[in-house]
């Protein structure tokens, strides 16, 4: 009876290690998923309801934001350069963006060009779009969307993970008793640092780009109109230009013809003299 006592106090208390083992397994599951979901956020993964996100992508189960770089070049045709960039400008600025870059050149004949990059909020991408078109004539749109959802979704995966390195290193690194030891440790620990650097900065320029969007706008002046519009004084121009080609090639002939003249005259003149003395004794 003793030892069926004892058989059965082993039995319940294997039970209870395992139900505690089944139990903490769990909870550092729950735990991991947390921290990814944390790790998402900050990559900028969890922010439902974000202008600057699309419809929904399913991954392994699992539904994430889709994340959209937008994009678009604009060219316009406007009767000022220097005011359609100011214009283009003060869009900008409205929405809550900036402009990154902006150009202005003289290309002659009272014409400028202008070239400039606006960097706006997503969610006033195609209203801004519509401003600046309305500010003169289209003369080209281009407009594309690179989609990075994929990319948000593996850089934050592999974030998580060098975390959890760099968490389980600093714990080494704790219990490291030689210098060797500490060695290894601490470059092994400031490789996965600069990762968690790298991949981080990739994330921080990847949300940025998809939150604010870039348009890329080229304004130019129309070329001027020349003459009267109706082309009379081109065909004037080209009518006068007509005549004294054709008075130039008449001067050219008659200077090659006249010396050719001559001398067919001479030679008529020599050969009726010749004539006329050759006849008369061929007759007697």
């Amino acid at each position: 009876p003793m030892n069926n006592k004892t058989v059965t106090i082993f039995i319940i208390f294997i039970f209870i290690i395992l139900a505690g083992c089944i139990s903490t397994q769990n909870y550092q599951m729950k735990g991991e998923k947390s921290q990814f979901s944390s790790d998402l956020r900050f990559a900028g993964l969890g922010n439902k309801g974000s202008p600057s996100m699309d419809e929904g992508s399913n991954v392994n189960g699992k539904t994430f934001e889709r994340k959209v770089i937008s994009t678009a070049t604009l060219t316009i045709e406007v009767a000022s350069a220097q005011a359609a960039i100011n214009d283009i400008t003060n869009i900008t600025l409205e929405t809550g963006g900036f402009i990154s870059s902006s150009s202005i050149s003289d290309i002659g004949n009272n014409r400028k060009n202008g070239h400039l990059t606006a960097r706006v909020p997503q969610k006033s991408f195609y209203s801004t779009i519509e401003k600046i078109d309305a500010l003169g004539t289209e003369k080209y749109r281009q407009v594309s969307g690179q989609d990075v959802t994929e990319e948000f979704i593996d850089l934050g995966a592999r974030l998580d993970n060098l975390q959890k390195q760099e968490t389980r290193l600093q714990e080494i690194l704790k219990m490291a008793t030689t210098v060797k030891d500490i060695i290894e440790v601490e470059h092994e620990l400031e490789r996965v640092r600069g990762e968690v650097e790298s991949l981080t900065g990739r994330l921080n320029y990847l949300n940025q780009s998809v939150e604010m969007s870039t348009i890329t706008v080229t304004v130019m002046e129309p070329a001027p109109i020349t003459g009267d519009g109706w082309g009379i004084s081109d065909a004037l121009r080209d009518a006068v230009r007509g005549f004294i080609e054709s008075v130039r090639g008449i001067i050219i002939f008659t200077g090659f013809i006249i010396p050719i003249l001559i001398y067919l005259s001479i030679a008529i003149l020599i050969a009726l003299g010749i004539k006329r003395k050759i006849l008369p004794k061929l007759k007697r």
